[in-house]
């Protein structure tokens, strides 16, 4: 820590290099599900030399739960889940409706919680914080409405361009003027992809002028889902992204730009392939029981396991106790121990504080699938027992480990850097970066060792640690894999391990 703020001070001395870098403007470009391993110079050679000329972190990480939304919020909150409260891609909100989960990708269904709860997210988001300053960001979306909506739900600042909805009501009149009408989803999803890039062309640039602009590109997740990892149009839907990048650097570039803006690249998540084994809502059904109105008082909400008859310790054991028996069940989370530590409230459980997953909206269990680094039919590594084809959410490596290329006028040139890092620190970085305040609800942390004038890569201290629980027995062993830097954790992935004990 003493290093860091040695490193802030330096930073910040210099009013010359100050002006300078406010001139500056930064560009995420979420490339939804982009695996590390994609960004190769065969497959996509304009991302691959765009990190030749900035530089490639290593170590990258997903905010667990792995899915869209909660990556989305961390993103533009700084934040986990315990701060923002938006808690999995699908979210569970008795006061919007008491009996199922709620489908974030839908922001109809957002606007539901914000009405019913006060508000969506539960941290201020980057367009809050840039408001008193008079700086702006704009989202330029083809993903999911709910995914475009919780980069800026409440518009503090600039707007959100989506195929689907703008905001604010004026932006909207603007942009259909310069980009037309939307196109229809496709699969890969290129002509959208191309509309939320022109988007940041045509509108951001040429109007908007925001300072930090969000830009989600739907591809290669949309495509992977359905057609899996590997598979033809997963790669075509790679190529085509990848065009879209260098059409922004080539199109910046022209404008004279290019020396001007900060991009980076990065990815919500990694991605799986799935084995289809796990079936969690049908393991828990013979746990619920009906309440008065005939519906089951229990709610499996993605992996989280909500108890709507009040708290009850011996059934939630029981669930947990089955749950370990499974080999298709992973990690398996439980609320943190009142005297703390890494053992959640059931024996053989994680606490949700390793996660970073303890909020008011918390359910009572959380549950990833179980993983293994098996390869598929196209020699990609990482397969777990969840359902459909590929996907995401587990807290396996696979989908832990994700995206970052950073490249610009801040950033270091031909580097790469082993440091850990993840999604919760892209806000704080840039913020730094803009040369604003962090507010304390901001827990990741400035990225100072890739930019220019900061500390050496190598002068930042990496620790790894493992922490293990495991039942009475040992028929259940679960362990949580951790890297430290500067001070700061992040869960590298969790492993189980299973004895054959008479249990």
């Amino acid at each position: 820590m003493v290093l860091i703020a040695a490193a802030l001070l330096a930073l910040g001395s210099g009013a010359g290099a100050q002006q300078e870098r406010a001139s500056h403007t930064h560009l995420v470009i979420v490339v939804d599900g982009l695996r590390p391993d994609y960004v190769t110079p065969e497959v996509m050679p304009r991302l691959f030399r765009l990190g030749q000329r900035g530089i490639v972190f290593r170590s990258h990480h997903s905010v667990f739960p792995t899915v869209t939304r909660v990556n989305g919020s961390s993103f533009v909150t700084g934040a986990y889940a315990e701060s923002h409260g938006l808690m999995g891609n699908v979210l569970y909100s008795p006061k919007v409706d008491a009996t199922r989960g709620l489908d974030t990708g839908e922001r109809a269904n957002l606007e539901a919680v914000e009405r019913a709860e006060g508000r969506l997210l539960t941290a201020p988001t980057l367009s809050e914080m840039l408001k008193p300053s008079g700086k702006t960001l704009l989202v330029v979306s083809s993903g999911s409405s709910g995914s475009a909506y919780v980069l800026n739900h409440t518009v503090a600042t600039g707007g959100i361009i989506h195929y689907a909805f703008t905001r604010p009501a004026d932006l909207a009149i603007r942009a259909a003027a310069a980009l037309g009408a939307a196109p229809a989803h496709a699969t890969p999803n290129d002509p959208q992809n191309q509309y939320a890039i022109d988007a940041y062309l045509k509108v951001g640039l040429n109007d908007v002028h925001p300072d930090v602009t969000f830009m989600w590109l739907n591809d290669p997740d949309g495509t992977a889902h359905a057609n899996g990892i590997g598979a033809e149009l997963t790669m075509k839907s790679l190529a085509l992204v990848d065009a879209g990048i260098g059409r922004i650097e080539d199109a910046l570039r022209a404008r004279g730009l290019l020396d001007r803006v900060n991009i980076l690249v990065t990815s919500d998540h990694g991605f799986s392939t799935h084995t289809r084994e796990l079936k969690l809502a049908a393991l828990v059904e013979p746990f619920a029981r009906l309440l008065p109105d005939g519906s089951p008082d229990i709610v499996v909400s993605e992996g989280a396991i909500y108890l709507r008859s009040g708290s009850d310790p011996a059934r939630i054991s029981a669930i947990v106790d089955a749950l370990q028996r499974r080999p298709e069940v992973g990690a398996i989370f439980t609320r943190p121990r009142p005297g703390g530590g890494a053992e959640g409230t059931v024996p053989g459980t994680l606490s949700f504080d390793v996660v970073r997953w303890n909020h008011p909206r918390s359910g009572d269990i959380l549950v990833s699938s179980n993983w293994n680094g098996d390869t598929n039919d196209a020699g990609f590594a990482g397969k777990t027992t969840d359902g459909n084809v590929a996907g995401h959410g587990s807290s396996s490596p696979y989908d832990i480990h994700n995206t970052l290329i950073a490249a610009g006028p801040d950033f270091l040139e031909r580097a790469v850097s082993d440091v850990p890092t993840a999604n919760v620190d892209i806000a704080p970085t840039l913020l730094w970066l803009l040369r604003l305040p962090l507010p304390p609800s901001i827990t990741g942390r400035i990225m100072l060792e890739a930019l220019r004038d900061g500390p050496p890569i190598s002068s930042v201290p990496v620790q790894h640690l493992t922490e293990t629980v495991k039942t009475a027995d040992g028929g259940y062993e679960l362990s949580a894999h951790i890297s430290k830097a500067a001070g700061y954790s992040y869960l590298d992935f969790t492993e189980v391990r299973r004895a054959a004990v008479p249990r």
